[in-house]
C-alpha cells in the first residue's frame, strides 16, 4: 500500500472554521496539535470545560451555514472569516462574547443559543471521547462525486488528515495496523461514522448533499474516513508518504 499525504486541516474552535496547514504536529495526548482546541458551549449544555458530545455545541450539522466559516490562526489568535461577515480577529480566551456576536444569525434562532466559549480538554473537543486524528481518502472522495455529479468539497468531512495515491475505499485498510507518517506514528481505532455534517457546503453554508443517504444507498454504510490514535508525536508535512 503506497500514499501521500496530499492535505492537512485542523479546526481551531469546534464547528466554527477549518484552516489549511503545510505541517502540524502529533501528540498522542492532543492528536492533532491545536484542533478543536476551543468550542462554544449552547445554553442547553453542562456548563463545564469537560470534554461534551457535539450535540452540546455550535457545529456544522445543526447549523449548516457555518460551513464556510474560514480560520486562520495568528501570532495573537484566531481570524475568522465568512461570504457574508467582515473578517475578524479573535482572542478566544477573553473573546468569546465576540465571537457569539460575530456569528448572529448563522446559527440557527430554532437551536439552543450560544453559551460559552470554552476550552478543551487536553484531547480536544473532537467528536470522539479521546485524542484522535482522522484521515480521510481522496480516491474516495472522487466516487463521491461521480455519484452526486460535482466535486465534492474535502472540507465538508472536517477531516484532519487527506491521502492521495490509495485505491477508492482503501483507507478501510489502514485499520489493520499501525501507519508510520512523517516522523509520527499511528495507532488504528475505527471508521468514521457520519452526521449531517456534510450535507452543508463549505462555499455557500447551504445543505445540497443527503451524504447519510448516499452512503447508505450506495455503498451500505454511514462510514467516511477512519480514526487513528498517535502512539509516537511526530511532525507531518504535505508530501510525507505512508509506511
Amino acid at each position: 500500500m503506497t500514499g501521500r499525504l496530499a492535505h492537512i486541516f485542523r479546526h481551531p474552535i469546534k464547528g466554527i472554521g477549518s484552516e489549511s496547514c503545510e505541517t502540524i504536529r502529533l501528540r498522542p495526548e492532543s492528536g492533532v496539535e491545536g484542533d478543536r482546541a476551543w468550542a462554544l458551549l449552547n445554553e442547553a449544555a453542562e456548563d463545564t470545560d469537560d470534554w461534551q458530545p457535539r450535540r452540546n455545541f455550535l457545529q456544522v450539522a445543526s447549523g449548516p451555514s457555518l460551513a464556510a466559516i474560514r480560520a486562520t490562526t495568528t501570532k495573537n489568535g484566531i481570524l475568522l472569516s465568512h461570504p457574508d461577515r467582515d473578517p475578524k480577529e479573535i482572542k478566544p480566551d477573553t473573546d468569546g462574547a465576540v465571537l457569539t456576536n460575530w456569528i448572529g444569525d448563522l446559527w440557527p434562532a430554532e437551536r439552543p443559543s450560544p453559551a460559552r466559549l470554552v476550552k478543551a480538554p487536553p484531547q480536544g473537543m473532537t467528536d470522539v471521547p479521546f485524542a484522535s486524528v482522522s484521515i480521510g481518502n481522496l480516491s474516495s472522495l472522487k466516487c463521491l462525486s461521480r455519484k452526486v455529479g460535482f466535486d465534492v468539497d474535502m472540507r465538508r468531512f472536517r477531516i484532519n488528515l487527506w491521502l492521495d495515491g490509495l485505491a477508492p475505499w482503501e483507507e478501510i485498510d489502514l485499520l489493520k495496523g499501525d501507519l508510520r507518517l512523517g516522523s509520527a506514528t499511528l495507532s488504528p481505532v475505527e471508521p468514521i461514522e457520519r452526521c449531517r455534517a456534510p450535507d452543508a457546503n463549505p462555499v455557500s453554508g447551504q445543505r445540497d448533499i443527503g451524504m447519510l443517504g448516499l452512503l447508505s444507498d450506495e455503498w451500505d454504510t454511514r462510514d467516511f474516513g477512519v480514526y487513528f490514535k498517535v502512539s509516537q508525536a511526530g511532525e507531518v508535512a504535505i508530501g510525507d508518504t505512508i509506511g
